[in-house]
């Protein structure tokens, strides 16, 4: 149990001790941990130190750079210090309240891949294009985790505005999106890089891996959908993408690891079989204007994230400090556990009720989306992931 007051009901436990980069009042940015409702700094307790150095920028990339044992070793001593009275004194000198300080995105992006792993979305978007084809998912959807490349340049940390895109929404018709969506999804930011040429399997996940966030990619259907054929969505997507502050080590998330659904017909090829589950036990809220609209299961994903790395890198593409990969909108079998505008609204037949009355199909100015999310913890308890939000602008 930590002498840092931890409130009841709060996510950023001992447990937990999720990672970002926050700047005070005064002085410039650097990296800390969350605990209760406070940050510690992490670069004044390894101050004058090559480890230091490292923590005391404005990303975590450094830190991340050093690999799976240094970040074991900076999680033991950040726990040992916030539940003995060894630095009691000092760590207090360096604990900032939450709420007084910037919270910053949390890594220079260094490439962004996006999945489309859930079934459960693939499988409505499918009956909501193809209403009269038989089979929603495609012939190689259970085969391979589907994925695009995406714009690092534009991943944005939660709270910043995002502008309503412009392009073609059809045949001689350009203007603002008029069917503005969101995608609630889990983001896995990768630590130590890997050699070009040389595949990272399944069980080297965690080797590579450092951590959990939250995602908002946010969507123009109307773009997207005029854009995609043949080769998949570009300007419908790479205008924003929001990502949460803090950072959940996968070393918190031992006791939410849980099995990825059956996947027997047909059998992964061997590169995505594991040997160890990675499917997480997560438990997605989002939030439009307030008001709770869909609870997503990330459990029920097809796709692992374990099995997304290893197709990301089976033709040798090599990875980098710094990239971040989503699961694409995370989506459960139920009306109410839908990630997706698109899918609450099926594509804008059935518009969305809010608590003032008012209803949405897609977002409209002013709209704000918030997403959050918590994991089963030891004993019971429950880890956070704070949330991702933002408001949309013209």
């Amino acid at each position: 149990m930590s002498w840092v007051p931890v409130p009841e009901g709060c996510g950023f436990t001992l447990d937990n001790l999720p990672y970002g980069v926050f700047q005070p009042r005064s002085g410039g940015p650097r990296v800390g941990v969350a605990i209760g409702e406070q940050v510690l700094d992490l670069a004044a307790m390894w101050a004058g130190t090559p480890l230091g150095a490292d923590l005391g920028t404005g990303s975590l990339n450094r830190f991340l750079r050093r690999g799976p044992r240094e970040w074991a070793y900076v999680r033991r001593e950040v726990r040992r210090m916030l539940e003995t009275d060894d630095r009691r004194r000092f760590c207090e000198r360096n604990l900032h309240r939450i709420d007084e300080v910037a919270l910053l995105l949390p890594v220079e992006v260094a490439d962004y891949v996006d999945f489309y792993a859930s079934e459960a979305h693939a499988t409505n978007l499918g009956r909501i294009f193809r209403p009269d084809v038989a089979e929603p998912l495609l012939p190689n959807w259970k085969h391979l985790p589907v994925g695009y490349h995406g714009r690092a340049g534009t991943v944005v940390p939660s709270g910043t505005p995002v502008r309503r895109p412009s392009g073609q929404r059809g045949p001689g018709d350009f203007g603002p999106s008029l069917k503005l969506d969101i995608e609630a999804e889990v983001g896995f930011v990768v630590g130590a890089p890997s050699t070009l040429g040389e595949p990272v399997g399944t069980g080297a996940f965690a080797e590579h891996v450092f951590g959990v966030v939250l995602v908002n990619d946010w969507s123009a259907r109307d773009l997207q959908r005029w854009e995609y054929q043949p080769l998949g969505p570009f300007l419908g997507k790479s205008f924003a993408t929001s990502v949460s502050p803090w950072v959940v080590p996968l070393a918190a998330l031992e006791h939410a690891r849980v099995p990825v659904p059956g996947q027997t017909d047909p059998e992964p090829l061997p590169y995505l079989a594991e040997k160890e589950p990675w499917g997480l036990d997560l438990q997605l809220e989002v939030l439009l204007n307030g008001r709770t609209v869909s609870r997503p299961p990330f459990r029920d994903t097809y796709w692992s994230p374990a099995q997304m790395l290893a197709h990301l890198t089976v033709n040798g593409a090599s990875l980098r400090t710094g990239d971040l990969y989503a699961s694409g909108t995370v989506s459960g079998a139920g009306p109410d556990q839908r990630g997706s505008l698109i899918e609450l609204s099926w594509n804008g037949a059935e518009p969305l009720r809010l608590a003032d009355g008012s209803t949405r199909t897609f977002l409209e100015d002013g709209d704000t989306v918030t997403v959050r999310a918590t994991a089963p913890g030891p004993d019971g308890g429950r880890i956070g992931f704070g949330e991702v939000t933002g408001t949309v602008s013209a």
